[in-house]
């Protein structure tokens, strides 16, 4: 997989935790809808290419591994769980 699918993987990721976050779906949100889900894009590419590039460093996986696919959606869904929790409390 190389930069353009760790990119699409956020992004999806970052999507999809936005349209799952619990707050956003009980009307808490402070801000506009649209910052929200850009801030979740933003977070979701981010944390998915951080998790390749400290796989990739560590030598935990290679390119197109498995267990990097996983460890970039699971990493993503983290961070993007965390910075919109963290944005919908101000």
């Amino acid at each position: 997989m190389g930069w353009t699918g760790i990119v699409l993987l956020g992004a999806v990721t970052g999507a999809a935790g936005w349209w799952l976050h619990p707050l956003r779906r009980a009307g808490r949100t402070g801000n506009s809808p649209a910052a929200r889900i850009w801030a979740a894009l933003a977070a979701g590419v981010a944390a998915a290419a951080l998790a390749r590039m400290l796989g990739n460093i560590t030598g935990a996986f290679h390119d197109g591994d498995t267990l990097e696919w996983l460890a970039c959606v699971l990493f993503a869904f983290v961070v993007v769980t965390t910075t919109l929790g963290l944005a919908a409390r101000r």
